[in-house]
């Protein structure tokens, strides 16, 4: 008897209930079928909102999650049909709702609800849905372990909004997702635009406010934001490069205040004595600056002279390497001429007087062209001129060339070509210094300066197998030099070895009074540190050979191993050079120049992506570059580090922290898949130096004690044998590796 009331009173409970139980396992099959669209990519998911809909007549409503998909392809409404997933007190239910056809009622919709199911308006009707909504609640966590046999069959249900239970914590999102009676089969405007920003601030991460929050963010940015970017915008933004209206924020990269303490003096520069000047030009286009310096100095050759024998290579073996933008020959003859008549005058500037060399086309100079290596600026004339060649002109050096910069300061693609490396012409020489490392390792040019923001002194230089030195940041003023960040943008030399390298430091350091980040760095002499005094680490990666020959010349050598915590180095660096470079190249974006760039895998990727970095996480990045900064100095327990100068990881490092490093040439290996009958060609191995900030002569010092034991800074590339004529393959038989971030 007991059985059978039970039966009977359970059935009945299962009919009045069969609603509810109809609901589970549409919701259940909703779900599946969402779940199928969004991974066959027919459905776009919205995103999560936890709200309380802001409505005070419900305010002792509970929270409520909703995580919704739309149709992703729509013409007249990309809310065709919306699934939201509702959650009450841990209760999970959906509801779905579709756009009518135009015949039918504008106010209906389709859902599915546990607690928002239309029970009609009879008291009596209301008392049982409270009373089965209670039983509901106390079975709700048993739905799964029912027998099939007992699920209902899924029924779509058409209700009116006006008739949902006025109890319903759900009420105020019916209201807010009612579909717009006037218009009938439209989607509502204020969902519509309230999702349609919350979908782009995904892109922001920022996609948690509710609706509400939402309209409020558009409606304050559309009617204070946007009127100020745009005043701002009109005031400062051009597409000049970043050349005027520097922003006030400096970096700098001191550890301490007693690294800046002290007067800045001249090196002491070594003579050298007893040089004579060879018979052919080729041996004179390979000698050092400071042999030049001193052939020039005792007369055995003229500064003229020697100009035109550096302007020869360089028509000559240009069309080999496409590394010369622009030839500045009138003006190179009339500053030779000049070094020459002071020199007979008696007047001797120092080791550059005379000495010709090339500027990376980024670098100003009036009345010649400074492409910045891209179609958009290739007739670009800047009558500005720029602090690095002002120094350079000061010291009595004599400019031949603008030199090949990749475009916009990335890689080695160019609006002319695409430099190729002088020790193996069927690779490239990777950038964005594509130009100054290939003419100074071809023997076209004694030095020549290039920049870097991130790789683009090391990479050339590691892949043309030259001495470079990345100075310290703020080293070198950068008035008229092109900017992509003004917190990473460093010019140094490229040269024959790292004597030459201290050479052409000490000539273009110094404080520039137009670029706030230069200081005038009281560096150490390099000629004169005591290496023996010092104790360097080696990193898992260096060259051995540069251990063992520091270690002989009574240098201290110790393994090592520079810790950080902060694992986002790559991604702190993007995030500043693209935001920085982006403020630079605004107006070029958006008039559409972008467009026009040579390669477009590069910056103009990189540059859409950074307009969607917010201010708040571009500052969050460089918080967590001074975290990264405070990290290195506290484990940089060494006065030097020797290790791999292209690993990524340590460029992105280096120039976050702002640490100064030399490349040197370490020795040569096989190329890959040489042709049977043989070839000279090589591929250069290198390394690099590092010292703290401030101590570049610590860095140049034991680069010149290694080169003092070695030649391989020496060796000469099988450039010379190459003419005009020479027929290069239109793609390289050797594989490059992936383009990087070379700037």
């Amino acid at each position: 008897m007991g059985m059978k009331i039970f039966s009977v009173f359970f059935f009945a409970l299962l009919f009045l209930a069969s609603p509810f139980l109809q609901v589970a396992r549409c919701q259940s099959e909703a779900e599946a079928d969402v779940a199928e669209a969004v991974e066959g990519g027919d459905l776009g998911i919205v995103g999560e909102d936890v709200q309380d809909f802001g409505d005070p007549n419900y305010s002792s409503a509970p929270e409520v999650k909703t995580v919704c998909v739309f149709p992703k392809n729509s013409a007249k409404c990309p809310f065709y049909s919306e699934l939201c997933r509702f959650q009450f007190s841990g209760m999970t239910v959906s509801r779905s709702l579709k756009r009518q056809s135009p015949t039918a009622a504008g106010n209906t919709a389709t859902w599915f609800l546990d607690k928002c199911r239309n029970m009609s308006s009879r008291p009596s009707t209301r008392f049982m849905a409270s009373l089965l909504l209670l039983l509901f609640y106390s079975l709700a966590d048993s739905f799964a372990d029912l027998p099939s046999q007992f699920q209902a069959q899924q029924e779509l249900t058409d209700i009116n909004k006006s008739t949902i239970l006025p109890t319903c914590p759900c009420r105020r999102a019916a209201t807010l997702l009612e579909m717009d009676s006037k218009n009938g089969n439209k989607c509502p405007k204020n969902i519509t635009e309230a999702s349609q920003i919350r979908h782009g601030l995904t892109l922001l991460d920022a996609d948690f406010f509710n609706d509400i929050k939402v309209l409020e963010i558009a409606k304050g940015a559309k009617e204070f934001n946007i009127p100020i970017i745009r005043t701002n915008r009109k005031l400062v933004a051009s597409i000049n490069g970043g050349l005027h209206n520097p922003s006030p924020l400096v970096f700098n990269p001191e550890w301490s205040k007693e690294q800046s303490q002290g007067k800045a003096s001249r090196f002491n520069h070594p003579s050298a004595s007893g040089i004579q000047r060879p018979i052919n030009e080729e041996d004179i286009a390979f000698m050092s600056v400071l042999e030049l310096g001193e052939l020039i100095k005792k007369k055995q050759i003229t500064s003229e002279e020697l100009t035109g024998i550096f302007l020869k290579r360089l028509r000559r073996y240009n069309p080999v390497l496409e590394s010369v933008v622009t030839y500045t020959e009138d003006l190179a003859y009339q500053q030779a001429k000049e070094a020459d008549k002071l020199l007979s005058q008696g007047v001797h500037l120092g080791p550059l007087h005379g000495i010709p060399y090339g500027l990376k086309d980024i670098i100003s100079v009036p009345l010649y062209k400074t492409t910045w290596g891209s179609t958009t600026f290739k007739n670009q004339v800047l009558n500005i001129e720029a602090w690095v060649y002002k120094r350079l002109k000061s010291a009595g050096a004599v400019l031949v060339a603008k030199l090949v910069t990749g475009s916009l300061a990335y890689d080695d693609i160019w609006f002319g070509g695409r430099t190729r490396n002088p020790w193996n012409i069927e690779e490239f020489s990777t950038g964005s210094s594509a130009g100054p490392a290939a003419c100074t390792s071809a023997g076209m040019i004694p030095f020549a300066i290039g920049s870097e923001t991130a790789g683009s002194i090391t990479y050339p230089a590691s892949r043309c197998g030259v001495t470079a030195l990345r100075p310290t940041f703020g080293s070198v003023g950068r008035t008229g030099v092109m900017s992509l960040s003004e917190s990473l943008d460093k010019l140094g030399p490229f040269c024959r070895n790292a004597a030459d390298c201290a050479v052409i430091l000490d000539a273009i350091r110094g404080e520039d009074p137009d670029d706030l980040s230069s200081r005038d760095i009281p560096f150490g002499d390099p000629f004169s540190v005591d290496i023996t005094k010092l104790t360097v680490g080696y990193l898992d990666d260096a060259d051995m050979e540069v251990v063992h020959v520091l270690e002989s010349k009574g240098v201290k050598v110790v393994p090592f191993k520079l810790n950080y915590t902060v694992d986002s180095v790559q991604g702190i660096l993007n995030f500043t050079m693209d935001v920085d470079m982006l403020a630079h190249f605004d107006e070029w974006q958006r008039s559409g120049k972008d467009d026009d760039y040579e390669a477009q895998d590069q910056w103009p990727v990189e540059l859409r992506r950074a307009r969607v970095v917010s201010a708040v996480d571009y500052l969050q990045a460089q918080r967590a570059r001074g975290k990264l900064i405070q990290e290195v100095k506290e484990n940089f327990n060494v006065d030097a580090f020797i290790g791999n100068a292209t690993d990524w990881e340590r460029v992105c490092m280096g120039n976050l922290v702002g640490l100064p490093v030399i490349v040197v040439p370490t020795g040569f290996k096989n190329i890959p898949n040489p042709p049977p009958t043989g070839t000279r060609r090589r591929t250069t191995v290198n390394t690099g130096i590092y010292a703290p900030p401030n101590h570049d002569h610590i860095a140049l010092a034991l680069a010149m004690a290694y080169q003092s034991a070695t030649n391989h800074h020496k060796q000469r590339p099988p450039i010379d044998d190459l003419g005009p004529n020479d027929t290069i393959p239109n793609h390289p038989t050797v594989p490059i590796p992936p383009r990087r971030l070379h700037m």
